[in-house]
């Protein structure tokens, strides 16, 4: 089968380096030319150095996967997209999208004839040995029609991938994975933390990770990957206590507010990633302060 994507970052350079493993004639364009040629030297991409030229290198009905940051950019190549594709062609939105922008996007879309659909992608930089896991919103018969393509990326032709509801539906699903992903790496936090202060009994941390990898209740990919850090440095010494977030936890959030369903977990892991941005805090100044005055206990000052 074959597929343009636009955008050769680190997850899509390595998605087509995957499906053209897998047999499948890919397309592909990126900002940076240069990474575009790389991947047609070494794995033998068809390189495109625009969105019209990839698309032009494709026969009919069309298939684009677009893999760029979500937001304004992916608004930029979907529209430029819609102004070149045909009724019958796809888009697909690997991208971590707002599953709102989808359903907008969509119906836009719809009357030009083009089917779209969303992909909720996860893997990261695994993705390329181990498979990507891939949830889907769409129509029914158009996401079988790219059944290949799903099989090849996924982790086996029946595992790791489906489709799970209408547009809108796979961003949506993928944005509730990534709030749940903030709450584990949290508790992981915490507990190692808890256990890097107990300072008498000189723990092993990366020795406690290797075993609670097996046979634990608490194991899991993100362990298998704690103790691959712990095991370069245990005391984390050459990283910054800053935290990044890229949306899909705080979208989880509100939307649990707007449904009413409660996700304590999940929204103070995302006020820690918050907290951590912070080189002094205002609020604990204050806390200490109040403490001061009303206790007369001690303050430390600057």
């Amino acid at each position: 089968m074959e597929l343009a994507i636009i955008g050769l970052g680190k997850m899509g350079g390595n998605m087509a380096q995957r499906l053209l493993k897998g047999g499948h004639r890919v397309v592909g364009y990126n900002h940076s030319p240069e990474v575009t040629r790389q991947l047609a030297a070494g794995f033998g991409l068809i390189p495109a150095y625009s969105t019209a030229e990839a698309v032009a290198a494709l026969t009919a009905p069309r298939t684009v996967w677009v893999m760029v940051p979500s937001g304004a950019a992916t608004e930029e190549v979907i529209n430029e997209l819609a102004g070149l594709l045909s009724p019958g062609d796809v888009i697909i939105d690997g991208g971590n999208t707002y599953y709102k922008d989808d359903l907008r996007r969509a119906g836009v879309l719809e009357v030009k004839g083009i089917h779209y659909v969303d992909a909720g992608t996860s893997g990261g930089v695994w993705g390329l040995a181990e498979g990507y896991s891939l949830m889907l919103g769409g129509d029914e018969h158009g996401i079988e029609r790219l059944r290949p393509i799903f099989e090849t990326l996924a982790p086996s032709v029946d595992k790791g991938w489906g489709r799970v509801g209408p547009v809108g539906s796979g961003h949506f699903v993928k944005m509730v994975h990534n709030g749940i992903e903030y709450g584990l790496m949290q508790a992981y936090a915490e507990g190692f933390e808890i256990m890097h202060a107990k300072q008498e009994f000189s723990l092993d941390l990366e020795q406690i990770s290797q075993i609670w990898r097996y046979g634990s209740v608490v194991r899991s990919w993100l362990l298998d990957l704690t103790a691959d850090a712990l095991a370069k440095d245990q005391d984390l010494a050459h990283i910054k206590g800053w935290v990044a977030d890229s949306g899909e936890g705080r979208w989880t959030v509100a939307e649990a507010i707007d449904l009413d369903v409660p996700a304590p977990v999940i929204t103070l892991s995302l006020q820690q990633r918050l907290m951590s941005r912070q080189a002094e805090s205002y609020a604990a100044k204050l806390l200490a302060a109040m403490r001061n005055e009303f206790g007369g206990h001690a303050i430390k000052t600057e």
